[in-house]
């Protein structure tokens, strides 16, 4: 009898254990399952370039001041970097930030922070310091305009910043404004190219934008006969303005008819007493 017990009770502690381990190891492969399915619905994640200190503008950094983090392949910003150095000629070296054997430091375009993705047109190429040659695209030039206040938004200008430009001048015996070029990008607010710069309030003498040679010479034609205004661009506008000329008659409304009607109707005289006699001489009238 009492080993028939023991019989009973060892088996039924064997049935015991043998669920119990059934249940455990359905449990770790519903975790398992699961994990796997969770792995293949995570985004695939990409290496890229970051800085490992604080940049200012202006300041030259290494290969030695960089490093490779993780971030989601699909969200990497445009230029970045994601090898810190690859043979020169190879596919790798055009995401490189810098080639093998390259012993000469770039230079930041704009401010970084630490850990920040590095980016290739926010940094000069290696052995070029920053400025405005470092910001100007390929067969681009560089022109100056002289601004102050009531001839643009100069207090609120920034270095990549865009501008719409207008000619005030005389055609004619009319003033004429007109809107010359568009959405011109800024390089330089007076002699600084960085676009960080602290002083908010502080109002630009001149402004250095990004111009085809073309636009060069119709520029300097417009600010040697007449007055440029700037237009600061809003970074979510999308209209296209097309031609705008306004003379006085458009301004104030008056047809060409009028215009011409009123000049007609106007003479301007000069009075001249000869004795008791008071004589009048049409002469030209000025404005």
């Amino acid at each position: 009898m009492l080993f028939a017990l023991f019989l009973v009770l060892g088996v039924a502690l064997g049935g015991a254990a043998i669920y119990m381990a059934q249940q455990q190891i359905a449990q770790y492969q519903a975790e398992r399952d699961y994990l796997a399915a969770k792995r293949n619905e995570m985004p695939r994640l990409a290496d890229v370039v970051v800085v490992k200190r604080a940049l200012k503008y202006g300041e030259r950094f290494t290969r030695e001041d960089l490093d490779i983090t993780k971030m989601q392949a699909d969200k990497l910003p445009e230029g970045a970097f994601l090898f810190l150095s690859a043979p020169e000629g190879t596919p790798k070296a055009e995401r490189a930030a810098f080639v093998e054997g390259e012993t000469r430091p770039r230079a930041a375009l704009r401010a970084y922070v630490a850990n920040e993705p590095l980016l290739a047109q926010k940094v000069t190429a290696p052995g070029v310091d920053a400025g405005i040659t470092a910001a100007l695209a390929p067969n681009m030039r560089a022109f100056t305009i002289e601004v102050n206040v009531s001839s643009g938004v100069s207090g609120f200008l920034r270095p990549g910043d865009r501008v719409d430009v207008y000619w005030s001048g005389t055609v004619g015996p009319q003033p004429v404004t007109k809107l010359i070029d568009t959405n011109l990008k800024l390089i330089a607010i007076d002699q600084s190219s960085d676009a960080d710069r602290t002083a908010e309030t502080k109002v630009a003498r001149t402004v250095t934008a990004e111009v085809t040679p073309e636009q060069v010479a119709a520029l300097t034609l417009a600010q040697s006969t007449g007055r440029l205004t700037l237009a600061l661009v809003g970074m979510r506008d999308t209209l296209d303005v097309g031609q705008i000329e306004i003379d006085r008659n458009k301004l104030l409304g008056i047809s060409v008819q009028e215009a011409v009607q009123v000049e007609a109707e106007k003479v301007c005289t000069i009075k001249t007493r000869r004795g008791t006699e008071v004589v009048e001489t049409p002469i030209p009238c000025k404005n």
